[in-house]
C-alpha cells in the first residue's frame, strides 16, 4: 500500500517534531507547515518538506496540499500556554480555533482523507473523578481547553459531512525528548515541570517553584500523568494508521499512561537521575490547578496497535537532561 504523503502543522515544535521523526521513520512521505514564531527550523529533520508560514494563510495553504498531494495532516500548531489564554483569549481563539477552521476547510476543498488532532486534557476542565475517561463531561475552564474542544467538535460535524475521518487525541502532561538526541523541548520560558526542573539541573534557573502544597493528595502536591513524548509521537503514526484502515470510522482518545506522580516525587526523581538537589520554592496554589489528573488509557490501548515503550518516570527525565545539556551546549557554541 502506498504510504499518504502527510502534512505536519507546528511540524517545527516540540511534539510536532517528534511526530515528524515517527512518520519519516516509518516511510511517510512528510511536508511541514510551521510559522517559526516559537518553532524551530534546525528541528525539522531534513528528510521532510518544509513550508515556512501560516495555517490561516489559505491560498499558501492550498497551494501546499495540492503541489505535494496530501493525503493525511496532522495538526499541532496552535498557541498552548493555560495562564496566556486566560490573559488573551482571543489570541487562542484566533490561533487555536479560527485557524483551524482555515485548516479543515482546505483540507476537505483538497480531498485529504484523515486528520489527526493535537488535543488536550484540559477539555475536562476539572473532572469529578479520575481515572479520566473519553466520557468525562468536557467543560474547559480556560480559553485553551474550549478552543481546543471547539475544534474537536468542528471535526465531529465535518467528518458527518464529508469524506474525512480524524483522531483527536487528549494529551496529558507531555516530557522528555528523542531518545536519539535528535529534537526535544526547545521553547523559551517553558512552563511544564519536568522541563523546568531540569533546566533547574543544568543552571539556567536558581530553583523550581512548587505551586500548593495543601491538596488532597499523598504528599499534599499535585498529581499529574506524565507521558513520554517519542511515546506520544507513536501513538500519532498508530492513530493514523487505524484511520486509513478504516476510513469510516473516528477516535476521541485519552493519550497517557494511567498513573500520576506529585510534583514533589517528581523533584525527586530529576534529584535521583542527576545526583544533585535542585532548591524548590513552595508558592500558593494557583488559579484553575485541580489536584490530580491521571489519564484512563485503556481505550487508547483497545482502539490502537499503540503500546508504550517509555514508560518511566526516570527514563523521560534522563531523555529531557539530556536534551536540556545538548541545548547548553548549542548556546555555549553560538556564544563563542
Amino acid at each position: 500500500m502506498t504510504k499518504p504523503t502527510v502534512l505536519v502543522t507546528g511540524g517545527a515544535g516540540y511534539i510536532g517534531s517528534h511526530a515528524v521523526l515517527a512518520l519519516l521513520d516509518a516511510g511517510y512521505p512528510v511536508v511541514v507547515i510551521d510559522n517559526l514564531v516559537t518553532g524551530f527550523r534546525w528541528a525539522v529533520d531534513p528528510r521532510a518538506g518544509f513550508v515556512e508560514g501560516s495555517i490561516d494563510d489559505e491560498p499558501l495553504l492550498r497551494r501546499t496540499l495540492t503541489e505535494h498531494g496530501i493525503g493525511a495532516i496532522m495538526h499541532f500548531a496552535g498557541s498552548i500556554i493555560v495562564p496566556e489564554s486566560v490573559e488573551n483569549p482571543l489570541k487562542y481563539y484566533k490561533n487555536n480555533t479560527a485557524a483551524s477552521r482555515v485548516l479543515i476547510e482546505c483540507a476537505v476543498a483538497a480531498g485529504v482523507k484523515h486528520f489527526i488532532f493535537s488535543s488536550t486534557a484540559a477539555t475536562y476542565g476539572m473532572p469529578d473523578h479520575t481515572p479520566i475517561t473519553e466520557n468525562t463531561p468536557t467543560r474547559p475552564i480556560n480559553p485553551y481547553g474550549q478552543s481546543k474542544l471547539m475544534t474537536e467538535q468542528m471535526l465531529r460535524d465535518v467528518a458527518a459531512a464529508h469524506p474525512l475521518n480524524f483522531c483527536a487525541l487528549r494529551y496529558f502532561n507531555v516530557a522528555g525528548a528523542d531518545p536519539q538526541g535528535r529534537t526535544g523541548q526547545s521553547t523559551a520560558g517553558a512552563t511544564h515541570l519536568i522541563k523546568v526542573a531540569v533546566e533547574a539541573a543544568t543552571g539556567k534557573r536558581s530553583h523550581v517553584s512548587v505551586y500548593g502544597t495543601d491538596y488532597p493528595t499523598r504528599d499534599g502536591t499535585g498529581i499529574r500523568d506524565y507521558i513520554h513524548v517519542s511515546d506520544l509521537a507513536a501513538a500519532h503514526l498508530h492513530a493514523l494508521e487505524a484511520l486509513i484502515a478504516e476510513p469510516t470510522r473516528n477516535y476521541v482518545l485519552n493519550c497517557g499512561y494511567g498513573r500520576g506522580f506529585s510534583v514533589l516525587e517528581v523533584l525527586d526523581a530529576v534529584d535521583r537521575v542527576t545526583n544533585m538537589t535542585i532548591e524548590r520554592a513552595m508558592e500558593p496554589r494557583r488559579a484553575g490547578d485541580p489536584p490530580e489528573l491521571i489519564a484512563d488509557n485503556s481505550a487508547i490501548l483497545s482502539a490502537l496497535a499503540w503500546r508504550p515503550e517509555r514508560d518511566n518516570l526516570d527514563t523521560i527525565i534522563a531523555d529531557a537532561l539530556a536534551w536540556e545539556r545538548r541545548l547548553a551546549e548549542r548556546r555555549e557554541a553560538q556564544a563563542a
